[in-house]
């Protein structure tokens, strides 16, 4: 009798999980979600190298229009920070700590604060201006946010209350996407993200991922961002490098994380008197400074850097010093308020670091660079996993995993020396306060308002 109870369980068990419509619906809106962030990154993408090319050509035009963005890049700064404040609050910055943020958020009005289809198209379309004014910034965060957004939707339109794993299976799909890298997006989603792993929302990770890889490569086809690489550490200067490179990767990119975390604070306070024109003017003052530094450096730290990266990585090493003017210009432009990401940005830091490391040790530039790019990122994030995995998989260098492997955890740990809080979740707490301060000062609006007759 237990025996055929039990069959019978399972036979009603699994018609209901087959047979019934709301789930066939809640699937199929979430397969539809993950497709279009495959879709929606790939086309975010071409027109982010669109718009850095349609900087470039302007500023390379002429005799004197390398002085082009003394007057572009201030002006770009102030419009895109105006209209995030005007049109969309909670644009500005990276994008990933507001999909943090919103993990964190039980409320539904709360979440949408954050992650929604207005402020997806904003911070694709803001992205792009900051783009076209030379700014530091790159396209994949902004994709975790444009993704988490889009799969938010979805679960919406498909009636899905557990939105806090498919905001986590949106930024995966969003990374695996913007990137090329499926394992990557997975590791992130759980390593990043979460902090934690969560069996109850790993097949909705794998699926979105897989999904909106299927997007980006019938769009864009199979490739590697940066192309192949085939190096790997066969001698004693290798290895040493390798150290060097994590270590003092990871502490470079702790410093940058301490400085972005405190700076923001510190401008948050300074700002509260009058925040309209305050952070306008300094989005102006950064658009200048970055205007300054891309001329002295030959345009070099203007856009994504991945120009350069990739050219590190496949053997030619650019300016010894170029890390260091990048480091700032992705700095500025993070302070200023604009939408924008760290990711690319950050690679080329690392990349430029490990390229000087390399070349001065006598050792393989294409792998000083990948080990450059694995310890300072790990510095910057720390995580550990994620940096190792997104390097690999980017640059398809199975030779060098070992070395990737320990570049990437002595930057971790390096890192942990000076700074106890990652970048990203440091970040997301003032996101989260201020959704908190909104919601009680909505609560309090409502409870003052009189009641009608």
């Amino acid at each position: 009798m237990s025996r055929y109870y039990s069959k019978s369980k399972l036979l009603r068990r699994g018609r209901a999980m087959w047979g019934s419509y709301q789930v066939w619906r809640m699937r199929l809106v979430f397969w539809l979600g993950a497709l279009a962030i495959g879709a929606v990154s790939v086309g975010f993408a071409r027109l982010a190298d669109v718009a850095q090319h349609l900087f470039s050509t302007a500023r390379t035009a002429g005799q004197w229009t390398f002085l082009l963005p003394l007057v572009i890049t201030p002006l770009g700064f102030v419009l895109c920070a105006w209209l995030a404040m005007q049109f969309f609050p909670n644009a500005q910055g990276s994008g990933i700590p507001q999909a943090i943020a919103a993990r964190h958020l039980h409320d539904r009005e709360d979440r949408a604060r954050l992650l929604n289809l207005k402020l997806a198209v904003g911070k694709i379309v803001l992205t792009i201006t900051g783009l076209l004014s030379g700014a530091s910034i790159g396209r994949e965060g902004p994709t975790v946010q444009v993704g988490a957004s889009i799969m938010l939707q979805a679960a919406r339109w498909g009636g899905v209350e557990q939105a806090r794993g498919l905001i986590l299976a949106g930024s995966a799909a969003g990374i695996a996407a913007a990137f090329n890298t499926p394992l990557a997006g997975i590791v992130f989603a759980i390593e990043e993200m979460s902090r934690t792993y969560e069996s109850r929302t790993n097949g909705a990770v794998l699926t979105a991922v897989i999904l909106a890889g299927i997007a980006a490569l019938g769009l864009n086809g199979n490739y590697t961002y940066f192309g192949g690489a085939p190096s790997a550490a066969l001698h004693a200067s290798d290895w040493w490098m390798v150290v060097i490179c994590g270590i003092g990767g990871g502490l470079l990119g702790a410093i940058f994380s301490t400085a972005a975390l405190r700076g923001a604070r510190r401008i948050k306070r300074w700002a509260q008197p009058d925040i309209r024109r305050r952070m306008l003017m300094l989005a102006g003052a950064s658009g200048l400074a970055i205007a300054l530094l891309g001329i002295l450096s030959s345009g070099a730290t203007f856009g994504t850097g991945y120009e350069q990266a990739r050219a590190a990585v496949e053997g030619t090493a650019p300016s010894p010093f170029f890390f260091l003017e990048k480091l700032a210009a992705t700095f500025i432009s993070m302070m200023s308020g604009i939408p924008g990401g760290i990711f690319a940005p950050s690679l080329s830091v690392g990349a430029g670091f490990g390229s000087t490391v390399a070349t001065l040790l006598g050792a393989s530039i294409s792998l000083g660079a990948l080990v450059g790019m694995a310890g300072y990122f790990a510095g910057v994030v720390q995580a550990p996993m994620t940096a190792f995995v997104i390097i690999l998989e980017m640059s398809d260098s199975r030779e060098s995993v070992i070395a990737l492997m320990a570049a990437s955890m002595l930057g971790y740990i390096a890192a942990r020396f000076i700074s106890s809080e990652p970048l990203y979740h440091g970040l997301s707490r003032a996101f989260i306060a201020d959704s908190i301060r909104a919601s009680r000062a909505h609560q309090r609006a409502d409870a003052e308002r009189p009641a009608a007759p």
